[in-house]
């Protein structure tokens, strides 16, 4: 006998970060439900890969509907609009999560890259597959001795993950391409356009991802996992740097500093100094200069 709420407090608890020795994870929510009822047309930024152990119900996948019963795996694409509708519920497991590419290798790159352009999406009679068995291992039942010990279940949740791929897509053949660019030099590259650029009103996200040639989204990450503060902090920190540099060492008026430093207005300008340096600008410059 399943014990499913058991379940899943467990994998939510432990098993929202998984890795094999060449893909990363991050578990956005695991989903171990008895008796799910219909939901509504939604659609997702990350991969939500469902497994049906009981009862009978529709999947409505970009248009198409398929049937969902016993054993059937279905694979909700990042992007695409989809809904389940339960006749009346059903015994599902799901888990939404997507790879880390920037800590990942390229062949688990390729693969997730390919689950994302599938052409198949449900897979029937699937209780047999690899990935169905890691999935009922991972659930936990009701007598003695009848549950994984936690020391294997993020190593188990993670291979569950990395199998996923080959449920849906077929393996892709890796592209013989020029060695990717580290993290740390395109944080590097990034930082430093940046700082060239201060004076852009639209120093967005999107443009600098683009002046590197990478997503918004890993560069997101990149300024998550390397500077540790999102992309807008860093850069609103980097514009009151300069700008207080040119208040300490030019006289060039509060207007002139606001342009040169991208804030556009004297007023924005003034609130965000005030804000992160905890003086108006003009008190600032005094300051600096009696201590000079």
């Amino acid at each position: 006998m399943y014990l499913w709420n058991e379940t899943d407090i467990w994998l939510n608890q432990f098993a929202l970060r998984p890795r094999t020795d060449d893909a990363v994870f991050t578990v956005h929510y695991w989903g171990v439900s008895e008796h799910l009822m219909s939901n509504f047309l939604h659609k997702h930024s990350f991969f939500e890969i469902c497994y049906v152990l009981g009862g009978r119900g529709t999947y409505l996948d970009d248009g198409t509907l398929y049937p969902l019963s016993k054993g059937t795996l279905f694979c909700s694409r990042p992007g695409i609009t989809h809904y389940i509708e339960c006749e009346p519920e059903l015994a599902i497991l799901f888990v939404a999560f997507e790879l880390e590419e920037s800590e990942s290798s390229e062949s688990a790159r390729s693969a997730f890259q390919a689950l994302a352009a599938a052409e198949t999406v449900v897979v029937q009679d699937g209780d047999e597959l690899a990935a169905a068995q890691l999935w009922r291992a991972l659930l936990r039942r009701s007598g003695e001795r009848a549950s994984l010990p936690e020391s294997v279940l993020t190593p188990l949740a993670a291979s569950l993950l990395q199998s996923l791929p080959s449920v849906f897509a077929k393996p892709a053949q890796p592209e013989r391409t020029a060695p990717r660019r580290s993290a740390s030099a395109l944080l590097k590259q990034a930082k430093l356009f940046i700082t060239d650029n201060l004076s852009d009103e639209d120093l967005s996200l999107e443009k600098v991802a683009a002046q590197v040639s990478i997503s918004p989204r890993h560069l997101s990450r990149l300024f998550a996992s390397g500077v540790h503060e999102s992309y807008t902090l860093y850069v609103r920190k980097q514009r009151i740097r300069r700008a207080a540099e040119l208040l300490r060492y030019t006289d060039r008026s509060i207007k002139e500093i606001a342009e040169a430093t991208g804030f556009g207005s004297v007023h924005y300008f003034t609130r965000t100094f005030s804000d992160l340096m905890n003086v108006p600008p003009g008190r600032f410059r005094e300051d600096a200069r009696l201590h000079d």
